[in-house]
């Protein structure tokens, strides 16, 4: 295997000034902005007008779809590449779709152009790539456990040309938003096989195909997330053609592996973003604010904390470039320790110095006004999505053990 040099090369370092330099220009000057046309809006599911407004300016400058790693309709980036731009983006929340990076659009695409057929590709990658459209991924149920897959009960049922889904899905981001065309489902198409692993599929269904009825929106600790958000939805005798199925029944799970692998990556390095951006808030807090005489910043438990978040920062950060060198050198598969140690480590890291942030802030913390309530939330919950972080110390812990396991005999 060929060693880790921590120095990124030329072409990224240009990507991430060019990013760097947009951020500054256009993004964080407009972070009102987003708010304040957010808040003036009748309907909080349309679009955001900047958001829409910056688009254009992305793709200008050369600042679109930046992700799909080793795909040429991307930008040629590795995961390794691409990993500080994610954590750029992830300093602020909706920055991410300004530059057609956004989840689950990433993914989504990520799994059409390894997984899709030319076909597919046509109806549903190119409007994907091109920013006309937006998707859902639908995975999780309330009815099961969804941490472990093998329990989804959603089924998809072959009749003659078509397949029928019928079923619950919940936590299906995306689908409240007005553009989103596409919905990816996975559910059983052989839920008898004794292969557990082989009994799920992944079927594409258009978002207006009858039977399709979103049921209500879930909000996160108070937050809807619009016009994102995400969705409950009720999947009643829905008819789409067989030729929908992503390739072939039975490959679900593998389909899911290998759209789950990047899209930690990406989630993990946003949430970078989002403990720098946090540790700077307490920076400037610490020196601003004066109880008892002194500013915070020398006062000891505060000097602390921005100490001992600046280590936890840059711990979890050369633990996730490590997973992105390894996906990029062996393959997903062979990442997966790495993969699930960053799953757990960076949102554990992200919650206690985000935390800080708003002790240091005060009363002033828990509110909107700085915005580190909503940063605490999306942190919290990276601690469930994609997995939780029981599920992840598992697998990390049964692949420790296998180093000491003994061989198997063959007798």
């Amino acid at each position: 295997m060929p060693s880790l040099d921590f120095a990124f090369s030329d072409a990224v370092n240009a990507f991430r000034a060019r990013l760097q330099a947009f951020m500054d220009e256009h993004i964080h000057p407009n972070e009102s902005v987003y708010h304040g046309q957010q808040a003036a809006m009748a309907d909080r599911w349309q679009p955001v007008p900047i958001v829409e407004a910056l688009k254009p300016r992305a793709r200008e400058a050369g600042l679109w779809n930046l992700f799909l790693p080793h795909s040429a309709r991307g930008a040629g980036l590795s995961n390794l590449d691409y990993a500080p731009l994610a954590e750029i983006m992830g300093r602020v929340a909706w920055a991410s779709e300004v530059f057609n990076c956004s989840a689950p659009d990433t993914g989504n695409m990520e799994t059409l152009d390894r997984y899709g057929s030319e076909a597919q590709k046509r109806e549903w990658l190119a409007p994907l790539l091109a920013g006309e459209i937006r998707s859902c991924f639908c995975m999780t149920e309330p009815d099961v456990a969804s941490s472990d897959a093998t329990n989804i009960q959603c089924r998809i049922r072959r009749d003659g040309g078509d397949y029928v889904i019928t079923g619950r899905k919940w936590w299906s981001s995306g689908a409240l938003d007005p553009r989103c065309r596409l919905l990816i489902v996975m559910g059983k198409t052989d839920p008898d096989s004794i292969d557990r692993y082989r009994q799920q599929s992944m079927i594409l269904v258009p978002r207006d195909t009858p039977g399709v009825r979103i049921i209500r929106h879930l909000p996160v600790f108070g937050f809807d997330d619009a016009p994102h958000g995400h969705a409950e939805i009720v999947f009643d005798d829905v008819r789409v053609p067989a030729a929908n199925i992503l390739l072939g029944e039975g490959r679900g799970f593998e389909i899911a592996q290998g759209r789950l692998g990047p899209g930690r990556i990406h989630h993990c390095m946003r949430t970078i973003g989002l403990a720098e951006r946090a540790l700077e808030m307490m920076c400037r807090r610490a020196l601003d604010r004066r109880p008892f005489g002194k500013p915070l910043a020398e006062q000891g438990v505060t000097v602390e904390r921005i100490a001992e978040a600046r280590i936890l920062i840059d711990q979890a950060r050369l633990l996730v470039l490590h997973a992105a060198w390894k996906m990029d050198t062996v393959g997903n598969k062979a990442a997966r320790g790495e993969i699930a140690a960053i799953k757990v480590a960076a949102p554990a890291m992200a919650c206690r110095v985000i935390d800080w942030a708003i002790q240091a802030h005060g009363a002033a913390g828990v509110t909107t006004d700085f915005g580190l309530a909503q940063m605490y939330k999306t942190a919290r919950t990276m601690r469930i999505v994609d997995g939780p972080d029981e599920v992840h110390r598992h697998q990390i812990g049964r692949l420790e053990l296998a180093k000491y396991r003994p061989p198997r005999s063959n007798a």
